[in-house]
């Protein structure tokens, strides 16, 4: 092997992606993902989705993205890519201010820089490094024309060689960051097993990519990342949505109760129901439902039926489910509603990310219908959220919204897969043994005023349930203005009991620190990042982020109180702040917002607490 010129040595390096929707992006950025996964490394993913999917070919609305961060101590996807791949004129002008400058690596397929690629990605010259200002070292690749070459012989037409591009340019990175190849031909025998003309294609392209690199070794910078010491066990890249089922499928397990999910598919929680509708194997029942409100309707007769009963949506959908939902809180059923949220109303910006559905989630249905709600923090935190959405639906016998996000859910870290016993048994709080003669469905003798969960066919548990007001003792149908008043507040108290069986709301407290950053769900990477990267500047800023919604932590107010500034960074106009307000009215609140269906960067995030602090 030759030896490398220019390595740079390094904690942690971020590459970029970037080609036409149905280039690949996603493909090889998933590959090499799992491939640095593999090894030891932290990986922190950002898939970014054009916004018209069916845009022209080599438009600026068509322009996909996959952004990976790897090393160690890695908790973002990264502000700037340190190596950009563009696989054409338009992705590298919509992504020339995503590479950083002066450093950074710009490959491009040179094949794609005709005179009609720059003039259908809108360049006003002939030189498109010159016109994008670039300061970086760019390797100008004839991406197309090798793959070719290498495919001279394999019998595959045109359009299918030029498939084959991606992967390529997947060679050539793997070189750059002196990953092995066995881990990324591994993964293209498994995708393309049932095609082994195409395979064999992929293999031969990603040996010529790699090759290529060792021809130019003289001439750009490579990398060398040391992985960190990991914990022993079995580690994978894992994206959220994956995670989520899997933590539902734990659930499951732990609770002796089947898995039932109800889902109508929509961008971006399609991937929970394709997920879970693979596991038949281990008892799931997945049912892909004609709507939305057949999605929840039928989680809520299997929640009857004595199910762990779950319905996936984005946040249109769940507007479409919150009379269900109501039912369910009427009823007292336990029910996960997982909500991906993307940005904008009505349809808005499917592909894209914000925190859009706080509000909703909260106070989003009609009459006095509190549920709980959590978040997870990260792809990884997806299954540990979705196992804790899950018990306490059971164990409080109440619906419980998950707010993930696009960001997240589509998103991927390194993930150690955890041993069952690492989780809790979870409880059901079925009807006890000798209780039938003297229960009715709302008996309340738990402290914590969970109804009892009578199953279905239990002799002696027969019992009728339903939308219509009950009577607090005897669960007949009441109309009697004191006894709804009574119901209103025991379910309200309900939720607010559950504080007890959550953990305490956990920060980061530097000395002399006297602003704490909040943050809530999907923008723990930024803001967590941010609060270090300011401390170790020379401003101390504490963080904390919260997981569990409704209810706040019990100690909420503790932490709060003890800082002079409270700042509230969220992707939306300021509805955790709104919500943290309300709640704890003594509290100085700041805001930092964004509405672009952006993930936060970790610059911005700083540049606004220092703005905040300097007031």
């Amino acid at each position: 092997m030759l030896d490398k010129a220019n390595v740079i040595d390094t904690d942690k390096v971020v590459v970029r992606f970037s080609g036409d929707s149905g280039d690949g992006m996603q493909l090889v950025g998933n590959i090499f993902t799992n491939v640095s996964a593999g090894i030891g490394n932290q990986v922190s993913t950002f898939p970014d989705y054009p916004a018209e999917i069916r845009a022209p070919q080599g438009s600026l609305g068509g322009v996909s993205g996959f952004q990976v961060s790897i090393g160690n101590e890695v908790h973002t996807p990264g502000d700037l890519c340190d190596v950009l791949v563009a696989m054409n004129a338009a992705a590298l002008k919509a992504n020339a201010s995503n590479l950083r400058q002066p450093g950074g690596v710009a490959i491009v397929d040179i094949d794609s820089f005709k005179e009609s690629d720059l003039k259908k990605a809108n360049y006003s010259t002939d030189d498109p490094f010159t016109e994008l200002g670039l300061n970086a070292q760019i390797l100008e690749v004839p991406v197309t024309t090798l793959t070719k070459a290498a495919l001279a012989d394999s019998g595959l037409d045109n359009k299918s060689m030029l498939k084959c591009r991606n992967i390529f340019c997947l060679g050539l990175v793997c070189w750059l960051f002196d990953r092995p190849l066995d881990a990324a031909i591994n993964f293209l025998r498994k995708k393309f097993a049932k095609k082994p003309a195409i395979f064999a294609a992929n293999e031969k392209v990603i040996h010529a990519g790699y090759d290529y690199g060792h021809n130019i070794h003289a001439g750009v910078s490579t990398y060398r990342i040391e992985s960190e010491a990991a914990r022993p066990g079995i580690y994978t890249d894992i994206n959220g949505n994956t995670a989520t089922a899997w933590g539902l499928i734990m659930a499951s397990e732990k609770s002796g109760r089947p898995l039932f999910l109800g889902s109508y598919p929509i961008t971006p929680a399609t991937d929970i129901l394709q997920e879970l509708a693979k596991r038949k194997d281990l008892g799931v029942k997945a049912v892909q439902m004609e709507d939305e409100i057949a999605g929840v309707c039928s989680a809520i007769g299997a929640a009857f039926a004595g199910d762990l009963a779950v319905t996936s949506t984005s946040g249109p959908g769940l507007a479409l489910k919150s009379e269900g939902i109501g039912l369910a809180v009427i009823a007292e059923l336990p029910l996960v509603v997982i909500d991906v949220q993307r940005g904008g109303p009505s349809t808005g910006l499917p592909t894209k990310t914000e925190q859009t559905d706080l509000m909703q989630a909260l106070y989003g249905r009609n009459g006095e219908s509190p549920v709980a709600v959590v978040a997870p923090a990260s792809p990884t935190d997806c299954f540990t959220m979705a196992f804790e959405a899950s018990r306490i639906a059971i164990e409080h016998m109440t619906p419980v919204i998950l707010l993930s996000d696009a960001f997240i859910g589509n998103g991927s870290s390194a993930w150690r897969v955890p041993d069952a016993d690492e989780y809790p048994e979870i409880k059901p709080n079925f009807v006890p043994e000798g209780l039938a003669d003297d229960w009715k469905p709302y008996d309340r003798r738990d402290d914590n005023l969970v109804r009892y969960w009578a199953i279905p066919g239990t002799p002696g548990l027969a019992h009728r349930i339903g939308g219509l007001e009950k009577d607090y003792k005897s669960g007949a149908i009441s109309t009697d203005p004191e006894n709804h008043e009574r119901m209103v507040m025991a379910r309200r108290e309900k939720i607010a009991r559950i504080a007890a069986d959550i953990p305490a709301l956990e920060a980061i407290e530097p000395d002399g620190a006297d602003t704490i950053l909040v943050g809530w769900g999907g923008t723990y990477g930024h803001l967590r990042t941010a609060a270090s990267e300011l401390t170790a500047e020379g401003t101390p800023v504490a963080f904390a982020q919260f997981r569990y919604i409704n209810p706040l932590p019990a100690n909420t107010l503790e932490i709060l109180s003890r800082y002079k500034r409270v700042v509230v960074a969220e992707l939306n106009t300021g509805m955790m702040a709104d919500y943290l307000q309300s709640r704890f009215p003594s509290l100085t609140i700041e805001r930092i917002n964004k509405i672009q269906g952006q993930p936060f960067k970790t610059s911005e995030v700083k540049e606004a607490v220092k703005a905040i602090i300097s007031k």
